[in-house]
């Protein structure tokens, strides 16, 4: 077995070397090496009696992968790749027959890791944040600056919209339309995180949403307000 020496006071090195692995060095850092498999090998060996070999080696590539692509996020971030990463290992492991071949299976896999540790960060987003609080927030004017493209026109248009738009929110939807809506629609939060705090399930949410989009689709028509006009108000010369 060939082990590369690095820095002795690396601890969790040193444990790597003492249980066989072979680790590379990179820029300060270390990687546990992982053998290359074809797309049938993954597959082969993770449906197979000892998936180990296999679990440990992807496991490695998916912690590896976030932190490239999330490095930078801060926040802490980094000390949740590995929980991240063994949880994209469990839909990984339950939808291999999902895997259709049409990229790497590596590439695959780091999508699945990619879209746990998003969901995850999108929700952490809004854990201290009370639906309340938002209703609270949208009740003032939140358009930002003009902007310098649109024409004079085109500004009163979008103004007149926008208050339009405020008041049926405000005026023509029921209490939980209007939550749903300004969750979701406006400051974007997860439907999950929005129906685990409305009391519901996620079929019921995008059901109170389709019909608040209704609605005011109705009031704005009775409004004399078009969709040609909407889209003539913020579409940029």
């Amino acid at each position: 077995m060939c082990v590369l020496l690095a820095d002795s006071s690396s601890t969790e090195y040193l444990l790597l070397s003492v249980i066989g692995a072979t680790v590379v060095r990179k820029a300060g850092e270390y990687w546990p090496y992982v053998r290359e498999r074809a797309n049938e090998q993954w597959l082969m060996e993770l449906r197979g009696p000892n998936p180990d070999g296999a679990l440990a080696d992807l496991y490695n590539l998916l912690v590896r992968g976030l932190r490239a692509a999330l490095g930078g996020y801060g926040g802490g971030v980094e000390a949740n790749f590995g929980d991240f990463a063994q949880e994209a290992l469990i839909k990984i492991t339950g939808n291999l027959d999902s895997f259709r071949g049409e990229s790497r299976f590596t590439t695959w896999a780091q999508k699945i890791a990619m879209n746990v540790a998003l969901t995850e960060l999108k929700r952490r987003r809004w854990r201290d944040v009370s639906l309340q609080e938002l209703l609270a927030r949208r009740g003032a004017d939140d358009r930002g600056p003009a902007d310098a493209q649109l024409s004079p026109e085109q500004l009163a248009l979008q103004s007149t919209v926008l208050q339009e738009l405020r008041r049926m929110v405000n005026e023509e939807l029921t209490d939980r339309q209007r939550e749903a809506v300004v969750a979701v629609l406006l400051e974007g939060m997860p439907v999950s995180e929005v129906a685990m705090r409305m009391g519901t399930n996620q079929n019921a949410l995008y059901k109170l949403l389709h019909d608040a989009r209704k609605k005011l689709k109705r009031q704005m028509e009775a409004a004399g307000i078009s969709p040609h006009e909407v889209l003539a108000a913020f579409e940029e010369g």
